[in-house]
């Protein structure tokens, strides 16, 4: 998409060499560690960690196959693992990209690749080296470049909201009518074509492509679907509140894409991204310092279910403690920006698969003319948003040719 939109030159790579690439850190006991890396890390004991990893390999390749179905991520990792990778390296990693908790989300639906390894060749190692759980990739000379250059993560000069304000400008000039702030009140299917309630108007569509979080959705539907909005509406989203800060003249501890923070560590903070190692481009000075503060899991939950208010100056306070704490960055920041995002993130927890298979086979017993596309179903990350996208309207052209 980077590409078809003319935005290959506004691309910000991290290669695979660069210190944001090779250095993540958890904060543990008070303390930041590296991850292990190489023979070091394999063979010797690595903080937070207590044995050297070569024992949990060793542990892992000689663990039998699963026989359920399904399983959370927590008891997977403890069984594969061992208790130490599952209560620390897991926890942090569902809390830094789900900002869930491993111990309902669902290992076969969030991290479908481990849960494949194991299936199909009885070791996460073993699966991971030939291969499974590998999907074809899409091609193109920007995706062949940022393999060959091993690509971490990416971002674009203006920022991410360059893409979809690139997209939106893209589509009105092939024609395309967007209608902004129109929020959707029902929908219905009669002869054949949708009718969509607006909050002042109407529109009639043959086929529907929905991005909106599946529990907005399951309550859109009308009656004769209700078999779709009960696989739907377990899908549940948690917010996330995200601070930037902006400092002046002082300098990080260490050199990295940021640090994780494990529950036991911090119910509040999820984690710290280091934003001017990986794009010191979009700094402004050479002098100024960025990182990124996120903020939700049982802390933030425990709040809303209180129906507490939630002030911006709140997270702020929460977000300067834990850069001063974790980092020891004291002084004030001499900007901030505080944006909390409601029910943002969807959860797939334990039986996701199903209910995805249960809204499928809805779809396509009735031959309803709706695509489910976004966060939801398959991946939270802007990458999976984006083909889930691609293959929605896939799906929606081969539909019509066919016809």
């Amino acid at each position: 998409m980077v590409s078809e939109l003319g935005l290959d030159s506004a691309v910000l790579p991290v290669p695979g060499n660069h210190p944001a690439a090779q250095n993540r850190f958890l904060y543990v006991g008070g303390t930041l560690h590296p991850l292990p890396t190489g023979l070091r890390g394999l063979f010797l004991p690595a903080p937070p960690f207590t044995k050297p990893l070569f024992w949990t390999g060793l542990r892992e390749l000689m663990t039998p196959r699963g026989a359920e179905a399904d399983e959370t991520v927590h008891s997977f990792a403890e069984r594969r693992l061992g208790p130490e990778v599952a209560s620390i390296a897991m926890d942090s990693l569902c809390r830094g990209v789900f900002a869930g908790d491993s111990r309902v989300l669902s290992v076969r639906s969030c991290f479908p690749s481990l849960f494949q390894a194991e299936q199909s060749h009885r070791s996460i190692l073993l699966g991971l080296l030939l291969g499974a759980g590998q999907s074809p990739q899409l091609d193109s000379p920007l995706i062949s470049q940022a393999r060959a250059e091993r690509w971490s993560q990416w971002s674009l000069r203006g920022g991410l909201e360059t893409l979809p304000e690139t997209l939106g400008t893209y589509l009105i000039h092939q024609g395309v009518d967007i209608l902004k702030g129109q929020a959707v009140c029902g929908l219905n299917f009669q002869g054949g074509r949708w009718q969509v309630s607006l909050e002042d108007s109407n529109l009639e569509a043959d086929h529907i492509i929905s991005a909106v979080p599946a529990a907005v959705l399951s309550e859109l539907l009308p009656s004769e679907a209700a078999p779709l909005a009960q696989a739907l509406a377990p899908i549940r989203a948690v917010s996330v509140a995200v601070v930037n800060l902006q400092y002046q003249g002082v300098h990080l501890p260490v050199q990295g894409f940021g640090h994780l923070v494990p529950s036991s560590e911090d119910p509040g903070v999820l984690g710290i991204v280091y934003d001017s190692v990986a794009f010191p481009e979009q700094d402004g000075c050479h002098s100024s310092l960025r990182v990124t503060v996120m903020l939700g899991g049982a802390w933030l939950q425990a709040l809303e279910d209180a129906g507490h208010e939630l002030p911006q100056k709140l997270f702020q306070q929460e977000a300067q403690e834990a850069v001063a704490t974790q980092l020891g960055l004291k002084e004030p920041p001499t900007q901030s920006l505080v944006s909390l995002h409601k029910s943002c993130i969807p959860q797939y927890t334990l039986g996701h698969w199903q209910r995805l298979e249960a809204a499928a086979q809805f779809l396509g017993n009735h031959q309803l003319p709706l695509s489910l596309a976004g966060a939801s179903y398959e991946g939270v990350s802007v990458n999976d948003c984006i083909e889930s996208g691609r293959r929605a309207a896939a799906h929606v052209l081969n539909t019509n040719f066919d016809h």
